[in-house]
C-alpha cells in the first residue's frame, strides 16, 4: 500500500513583523525596527502629514509596537478562531460550504478555464474570452460567480458578521470583512477555484509571474459601508497575482484605481479608474499599485484572493524585496516554502 504524501509546509518571511506596517492616520506604510530607525527614515514625511509633537510621535510609536506584537501572535490566534468557529458556528447557508460546483460559476468563466486547458490554447485565444481592461497594465475582467451564488455567499457572510463568533479582520487597512480560512471556506471553495480554474487562466495570462505555479493563497472578503471603511489607500498586494470579485450589494462610488508596478517611479501620475461590476472579477499582478475611491452610497462587498507561487517568492519576498528570512507558520503562511524553487521566470518589473 502506498504512503500518502505529507502535506506541504508553508512559511512567512520575518519581515512580516517589521515591514509594510500601515498607519491609517497618516496614510503611510512604514518599516519599523526601532525608534531611531523610524525617525531617521520617516520623520520629515510624518511631520508633513501631521505627526508634529512629541506626543504625536510617542502615540505612533506605541501603535507600531502594538501592531508588531499582534502580527507575532497572528498565526496561533487565527488557528484558535478557526477551531472555535468549526465547533460552534451554525451557518445560515450551509450549501456554500459544499465542494465548489460548476453551477456556482459563471458560464463565461467556465468557458475561459476550459479553453485554457485545451490543446493548443494560447494567450491570443484566451483574450478573446475575457475583457482587457488595460493591455499596458495587464488588467483583465470576466464574470466569475453566478448571481445566486453571490447572493448565497453574501447572506452567509452577513450571518457570520452578526454572530458572536470571534472575527479576524483581513489586514490593518480593512477593519471590516472575513478571513475565509477561519470561516472554513478555504478547502471547499477557494482551493478548488485556484487549482481547477484560476491556475490554467493565470498560466496563460501571467506566465512570467508564476501563473502556472500557483500553490497557495490568502482569501478574504472586504466590506465598505457608510460609518465603516469607505475607501482604501494606495498599496500593493503580498501576492504574485490577485483576483478581486465584486459580490454586491447595491452601491455607488468605490471605484478601483491602478497605478504602475510598485517599483516604478511616478506611480500615480495617471491612475486608471475601474468601476466594479457585481459578479465579475478583476485579475491583476499583485505588485500593481492600487486603491479604492470613497464609497458613495450603499454597501460594497468584495472577495479578494491573493494568489501565490512559492517558486517565485522563495527567491524574493515582495514585501521587503530581499531573499525571505523564513519563519514557520500556520496553514499557507505567506506562501513561502523551504523547498528548492522550481525553474520559473521572476515577474517582469517593467
Amino acid at each position: 500500500m502506498g504512503t500518502a504524501a505529507a502535506p506541504r509546509s508553508f512559511c512567512r518571511c520575518a519581515c512580516f513583523c517589521s515591514e509594510n506596517l500601515y498607519v491609517a492616520r497618516y496614510g503611510l506604510h512604514v518599516r519599523f525596527r526601532s525608534e531611531q530607525q523610524l525617525r531617521q527614515d520617516y520623520e520629515p514625511i510624518l511631520r508633513r502629514r501631521g505627526c508634529v509633537s512629541p506626543k504625536d510621535f510617542q502615540q505612533l510609536l506605541g501603535e507600531l509596537e502594538q501592531e508588531v506584537e499582534r502580527r507575532r501572535r497572528l498565526g496561533l490566534e487565527s488557528a484558535a478562531r478557526k477551531a472555535l468557529i468549526a465547533s460552534s458556528y451554525h451557518p445560515a447557508r450551509p450549501e456554500v460550504y459544499n465542494l465548489l460546483q460548476e453551477a456556482a460559476l459563471a458560464p463565461e468563466f467556465l468557458a475561459a478555464a476550459e479553453y485554457s486547458t485545451s490543446s493548443g490554447a494560447d494567450l491570443k485565444g484566451l483574450l478573446q474570452r475575457l475583457e482587457t481592461v488595460s493591455e499596458e497594465k495587464r488588467i483583465y475582467r470576466l464574470p466569475v460567480f453566478t448571481a445566486p451564488f453571490c447572493q448565497a455567499l453574501l447572506e452567509e457572510l452577513e450571518h457570520f458578521e452578526q454572530s458572536d463568533m470571534p472575527k479576524g479582520r483581513p489586514n490593518t487597512m480593512n477593519n471590516y470583512g472575513v478571513l475565509l480560512h477561519e470561516l472554513g471556506l478555504d478547502e471547499p471553495l477557494v482551493t478548488p477555484l485556484r487549482e481547477r480554474f484560476l491556475q490554467p487562466l493565470m498560466a496563460l495570462l501571467y506566465p512570467d509571474c508564476g501563473g502556472g505555479w500557483l500553490d497557495s493563497h490568502r482569501a478574504f472578503v472586504v466590506k465598505y459601508a457608510p460609518g465603516q471603511d469607505r475607501e482604501l489607500g494606495c498599496h500593493y498586494d503580498n501576492a504574485e497575482l490577485t483576483l478581486n470579485v465584486s459580490l454586491g450589494k447595491a452601491f455607488t462610488g468605490g471605484a478601483l484605481y491602478f497605478g504602475d508596478l510598485f517599483q516604478v517611479p511616478s506611480t500615480l501620475a495617471r491612475p486608471l479608474e475601474v468601476e466594479h461590476v457585481v459578479g465579475q472579477g478583476l485579475l491583476h499582478r499583485g505588485g500593481q499599485l492600487h486603491g479604492a475611491r470613497p464609497l458613495g452610497t450603499g454597501e460594497r462587498w468584495n472577495l479578494v484572493v491573493w494568489l501565490r507561487a512559492s517558486a517565485v517568492r522563495n527567491r524574493l519576498c515582495p514585501m521587503c524585496c530581499r531573499k525571505p528570512d523564513l519563519v514557520d507558520d500556520e496553514g499557507f503562511g505567506d506562501g513561502f516554502t523551504r523547498e528548492e524553487p522550481a525553474t520559473v521566470d521572476v515577474c517582469a518589473l517593467t
